[in-house]
């Protein structure tokens, strides 16, 4: 979705051609202008999707957790129940049904996730430099906020007894109700602000949609205040610290259930901790990645942070619930093996690009020089900037190897459902999808942005995926 083109041929061109583009569009929109980032120009189709995505999404959610919390997790059972009772008895019989309750538990926890992100310590973390020029500081402090978090759910459930340690799994139709209206809401807000009081207004994007703009959002990085980012934030509380938290509430609601904690229940915990910890642990290194240092803010990360990763990526424990299986020694050997390894070239790939990053690529990779392509690249206030792109070790295998690691996981995930069922599965052929299109978007961006010299490593790097296949 990035733009089209070169940005530089020598440095005092870039300049000139960045401080031409920048005045341009900032006489005729108010906004900076570059050929990488969010695109500019938007088709039909897009406008389509757009609002497809804007209407439907709640409704699949929906559909999902009505599918198991009504019907065992078979994913055609809503659909023969209409049949057979109409549309009208499934909604008053199988819907999820707001409560005050709910949308207390759910505030308090946005609220009480506001105030660990505002209040407590952490290191100063940066992020790749926008479009416009900024590099902007982050508090990183989500590892601290997850301890305390969940330090304070288990005491609070376990040991002082004030509340049941199922309680998030009792009443997650009355959260996914208050958690659509956040999303919603935060939504028009982002839109609303991007244009009232924006916090880099050079850095914004608006497009020929005004779906699109909501959809995808116009702000690169919204802010209250000087460090309150809205990115940075939705994604890693409301979103990631509470996967772990539902997690241990579903298994805890399956003990309530049948007497014992299931080994998949267990091994899907154990799946989802390493993974969320390793993020928390790596928190830093979030703030270099797409949707981070690509993605505007808008419904697709409003809502779907809010409302998307928690309820769709904790589908198997949801479905452990309803449907218990303990797996065999073997299986639980095998699924638990494809999770770890997937897990290692997950962080080690990334380790690599982190190494040559913190060394300005004077490092070993796999006990050899590491091999880079040195690039420059401009921003619409006219600075030359310079950068890394490794073309030896994992990365020199594919352009996102890493990505591998991340497809082993979310199987290994699925995997510990069994195989009797479809709906476990949406998250891998989620995320396959998600994937596939973050990698064509990254492409896109990263030819806009780094031109010539991002031809020169896809002709060294060739595959995108998986070597000599994709």
């Amino acid at each position: 979705m990035a733009g089209t083109g070169p940005v530089r041929r020598t440095a005092a061109k870039a300049a000139s051609e960045a401080d031409a583009r920048a005045a341009g569009d900032a006489k005729a929109a108010g906004e900076s202008a570059t050929n990488w980032g969010r695109s500019w120009d938007i088709g039909i189709w897009t406008v389509i999707g757009c609002y497809f995505m804007l209407a439907f999404c709640p409704f699949i959610v929906t559909y999902f957790w009505m599918a198991c919390d009504s019907f065992q997790c078979s994913i055609v059972a809503p659909v023969e129940y209409v049949q057979a009772h109409g549309f009208e008895q499934l909604y008053h019989n199988h819907f999820p049904k707001p409560t005050v309750f709910g949308f207390q538990l759910y505030f308090g926890w946005l609220s009480f996730q506001a105030i660990l992100y505002m209040l407590l310590p952490g290191k100063i973390g940066y992020g790749q430099t926008t479009p416009a020029g900024h590099t902007l500081e982050y508090v990183v402090n989500g590892l601290l906020a997850w301890f305390v978090t969940h330090a304070l759910f288990i005491a609070g459930s376990l040991y002082f007894g004030l509340f049941d340690a199922s309680i998030i799994a009792d009443n997650w139709g009355a959260l996914l109700i208050a958690a659509n209206v956040y999303g919603y809401f935060l939504t028009f807000f982002s839109y609303f602000k991007a244009y009232a009081f924006p916090s880099h207004a050079e850095d914004r994007k608006i497009s020929n949609s005004a779906v699109y703009n909501l959809f995808m959002g116009i702000e690169f990085n919204p802010r209250l205040g000087k460090y309150f980012d809205f990115k940075l934030f939705h994604n890693g509380r409301p979103g990631i610290i509470a996967w772990t938290l539902i997690n241990f509430s579903f298994a805890a609601a399956q003990y309530n259930r049948i007497g014992y904690v299931t080994n998949s229940m267990l091994l899907l915990n154990w799946l989802h901790l390493v993974y969320v910890i390793d993020f928390f642990y790596n928190e830093d290194w979030y703030l270099r990645t797409i949707d981070i240092a690509h993605d505007h803010f808008g419904f697709y990360l409003a809502w779907g942070d809010t409302v998307w990763l928690p309820w769709m990526y904790t589908l198997q424990s949801h479905f452990l619930l309803r449907n218990p299986i303990d797996l065999s020694t073997p299986a639980f050997t095998a699924v638990f093996a494809i999770g770890m390894v997937g897990y290692y070239i997950f962080r080690t790939v990334n380790n690599q690009k982190d190494l040559v990053r913190s060394t300005d690529g004077k490092c070993l990779i796999w006990g050899k020089p590491a091999k880079v392509i040195r690039t420059e690249f401009a921003t619409t206030d006219g600075k030359i900037h310079r950068s890394l792109l490794l073309t030896s070790g994992y990365w020199g295998i594919s352009r996102h190897f890493n990505y591998v690691g991340d497809l082993l996981i979310s199987l290994a995930m699925c995997l510990t459902c069994g195989t009797g069922y479809i709906l476990p599965y949406f998250y891998i052929v989620y995320m396959s999808i998600l994937l596939y299109q973050r990698i064509e978007r990254d492409h896109m961006r990263c030819k806009g942005k780094y031109g010539d010299y991002w031809d020169q490593y896809c002709k060294e790097v060739p595959y995108k995926l998986i070597p000599y296949v994709f």
